[in-house]
C-alpha cells in the first residue's frame, strides 16, 4: 500500500504544471492617491492627468530602460477615509510607450472613487498589502503617497509607516499646496510648520525616501515625473527635502 501510494504521489507530482518564478522587474511601485473630501474636483484632475502623463513621459520611460530589467510594475490605487481603498489600475508593467500610454488611457477613463476623510495611515496599509500579492519580484517596493493634508481617520500614520518601513517598503511624498484652507479646518490642510514638513515627520521614510510639493498644474507634473525618474534610478532628486 504503501508503494502504490507512493507512485500515486510521483504520478500526480509529474503532471502538475511546473511553478513559474514571478517575473522580474526593477520596481514595485504604488501610487496612492488622496481623493478625500478637501480635493476639489480640480486637485483630483491635476492627480490624474499628472500621473497619466508622467507614466508616458520621454524622461520617464528613458530611466525604466535603464534598469537592468527594462520594466517596472506599477498599481494606482486611491484612497480616503477610514476602511476607504480602492484598487484603480491592478499590477500592470511598463515597459515602453505602449504600455505606459495603455496604463495612462485607463487612468483618465476610471471614475472617482471616493469623497470621505483622510486616512493617510489606511492608504499605506492598503498599498503594503497590494505589495504583499503582487505577482511580480522587484528587490525595490516603493509607495508614492500624493495627498493635500493630514491624516484624520484611521489609526495613527506613523504606525502605518513605520510597520511599512520594517517590511523594507520605502515611502515617498507628494504634497498639493492648497492655497486657501478649509473654512472648518484649516490646519487639516496647512498644518503648523506647512503640510511639507507635516509628510516629511510623519509619512515617508526608507532609504533616500522624499517629499516633493506642487503648488499648481505646471508644477505638479514637473514634480511627479522628477519623483517618478528618481524612485526608478533609486535616487534622491537634488532639491528634495531632506528625509527623516
Amino acid at each position: 500500500m504503501r508503494r502504490y501510494l507512493c507512485a500515486i504521489a510521483v504520478m500526480a507530482l509529474s503532471l502538475a504544471p511546473p511553478v513559474r518564478a514571478a517575473e522580474r522587474v526593477d520596481l514595485l511601485l504604488v501610487l496612492a492617491a488622496d481623493v478625500s473630501r478637501s480635493v476639489d474636483s480640480e486637485k483630483f484632475k491635476l492627480q490624474r492627468e499628472g500621473y497619466a502623463a508622467a507614466i508616458a513621459d520621454r524622461r520617464v520611460l528613458e530611466a525604466i530602460s535603464a534598469g537592468r530589467n527594462g520594466r517596472i510594475a506599477v498599481l494606482f490605487l486611491e484612497w480616503s477615509g477610514f476602511g476607504n481603498q480602492k484598487i484603480v489600475i491592478d499590477w500592470t508593467p511598463i515597459d515602453g510607450a505602449k504600455s505606459a500610454q495603455e496604463f495612462g488611457d485607463r487612468l483618465l477613463e476610471s471614475p472617482r472613487s471616493f469623497a470621505d476623510r483622510t486616512s493617510i495611515s489606511g492608504g499605506i496599509d492598503f498599498a503594503v498589502a497590494q505589495l504583499a500579492r503582487a505577482p511580480f519580484a522587484a528587490e525595490r517596493h516603493t509607495i508614492d503617497v500624493s495627498g493635500d493634508g493630514t491624516n484624520n481617520a484611521g489609526r495613527d500614520v506613523t504606525q502605518a509607516r513605520d510597520e511599512a518601513l520594517r517590511l523594507g517598503i520605502t515611502i515617498n511624498g507628494l504634497v498639493i499646496l492648497s492655497e486657501r484652507p478649509l473654512p472648518w479646518n484649516p490646519e487639516h490642510t496647512n498644518p503648523p510648520g506647512g503640510l511639507t514638513n507635516y509628510y516629511r515627520v510623519n509619512v515617508i521614510g526608507g532609504p533616500g525616501s522624499f517629499v516633493l510639493e506642487a503648488k499648481d498644474f505646471g508644477s505638479f507634473g514637473q514634480a511627479i515625473i522628477k519623483k517618478m525618474i528618481a524612485e526608478i534610478a533609486d535616487a534622491t532628486p537634488p532639491d528634495a527635502p531632506t528625509p527623516r
